[in-house]
């Protein structure tokens, strides 16, 4: 990969608080036009991260760079090239819509004689034409992350930062808010994200699993769930399910087992050599098997074996 194809070099990068390790001896790549996926649970290090990508917290060691330009020696100009939009709505609600974009613009120092064409482009491309002159406070939360989204972007960054960007928002809007992102990565931006939607995670091109401070994996959707599991993976459809649960892990040759709705996952070596005998076992112990079957692994059931959280939860 040639270095003018690489807008975010993370390298041995290490954050401590005192004696706490919120970040420790990561590395990590993002290249030009890529849109990155930054998974964890709370308190796994994302937000620390992101902070120090953005400019906002000085690293304890290691080297990260952002745009060109390296994070502890060049803050202002690595806040200059980025994008950043938080999971809390961070706009103006008593302002209308295309005074938020005026504000931000401002605040961006975007060149007056080219402002209004930038607001827009804003417009036009977040769907929000005939919304100009709309109350924020009035608007949906779709279309408010739609905005902020929008006001990030005024200045055209080359990096896009978003932190659990579509948190609260139904999921006919997280669609469309994801054709949004993809189309600005068409055009050359790097979108780094933080989701707790295990969906949208599928729609990053790669993904990295932060765990404690460290990253337990790296790469795309379909390497993970290929590549992470350290045996096959079981449907397992049964009654009483609090029971048939501490019923599995006790049965040889579960590795792992984990509720996923009204199932049981369950990760074993050969499903060909358990699924007999753990058949029989949960039929003697007096549970009803509806179904056990082998399955495709999800990226949640990666997350699940590598971090042992059911799913990161928002605000984290």
């Amino acid at each position: 990969m040639r270095e003018t194809d690489v807008s975010v070099v993370v390298d041995d990068l290490v954050k401590r608080f005192g004696a706490f390790t919120a970040v420790d001896h990561i590395s990590l790549s993002v290249r030009r036009g890529e849109v990155f996926g930054f998974l964890g649970p709370n308190g796994a290090g994302k937000s620390t991260t992101i902070r120090i990508l953005c400019g906002l917290l000085r690293p304890t060691a290691g080297r990260a760079v952002v745009a060109g330009y390296d994070v502890a020696r060049a803050p202002e100009r690595v806040r200059e090239n980025i994008g950043y939009m938080s999971q809390r709505f961070s706009l103006y609600n008593d302002l209308r819509v295309v005074e938020n974009l005026r504000l931000f613009a401002g605040l961006y120092r975007v060149p007056a004689h080219v402002a209004r064409a930038r607001m827009d482009w804003v417009l036009e491309m977040a769907g929000l034409r005939g919304r100009e002159h709309a109350l924020t406070a009035t608007l949906a939360a779709g279309w408010k992350q739609r905005l902020a989204l929008g006001c990030a972007v005024l200045h055209r960054p080359p990096v896009l930062f978003l932190d659990e960007p579509t948190s609260g928002v139904d999921p006919l809007q997280r669609r469309q808010f994801w054709d949004l992102i993809h189309s600005m990565a068409a055009e050359g931006v790097t979108v780094f994200v933080t989701t707790h939607y295990m969906d949208e995670a599928e729609y990053c091109n790669r993904l990295a699993l932060i765990d404690r401070g460290r990253i337990v994996a790296l790469g795309t959707p379909l390497e993970l769930k290929r590549g992470v599991l350290p045996g096959e993976l079981l449907l397992l459809e049964v009654e009483p399910l609090g029971e048939a649960l501490t019923a599995v892990r006790s049965f040889p040759g579960v590795l792992d087992a984990a509720v996923f709705g009204n199932a049981l996952h369950l990760v074993v070596p050969s499903a060909a050599d358990v699924v007999p005998g753990l058949r029989a076992h949960l039929t003697a112990v007096g549970l009803t098997v509806h179904r056990i079957v082998p399955i495709r692994p999800s990226l949640e059931d990666v997350f699940v074996t590598l971090t042992g959280t059911r799913r990161p939860a928002a605000g984290s």
